[in-house]
């Protein structure tokens, strides 16, 4: 199962919680992977409730790892998008309880978005 998501910023995070329960109604499984095969992006769960906690999210990894100043800025412009997907990870995995995401109260699933605006497949797989 995937699905995409356009992204309209350089950085943002797009809750993507409601994609996910699509692609896996009605299947049984104990967790689901949620994968992205991009290098300058990544999947997140943390609060999707208050968007200051995703605002606050990209802010932090701008101040520590700002654009313009890696080796590789030189090929492509966008070494520190690469560094931002490789420290929080292309996919994660999440329980299943009878077909339902055991996420906590105030958690979602989020793509991680460092080099849009682009357009982001999502892979879905019942494990």
């Amino acid at each position: 199962m995937e699905f995409t998501i356009s992204t309209s910023k350089r950085e943002e995070l797009v809750d993507i919680t409601r994609e996910v329960e699509k692609a896996i109604e009605g299947k049984s499984g104990n967790a689901v992977l949620v994968y992205t095969g991009h290098a300058t992006c990544a999947i997140i769960i943390n609060e999707n409730y208050d968007r200051a906690v995703c605002e606050d999210i990209i802010n932090y990894l701008k101040k520590q790892i700002p654009q313009g100043i890696w080796k590789h800025d030189a090929i492509d412009d966008n070494a520190d998008a690469h560094i931002k997907a490789s420290i929080i990870g292309p996919g994660q995995v999440i329980p299943l309880d009878n077909g339902k995401l055991q996420l906590g109260r105030w958690q979602g699933i989020a793509l991680a978005e460092f080099d849009g605006p682009r357009e982001r497949k999502i892979i879905v797989k019942i494990i």
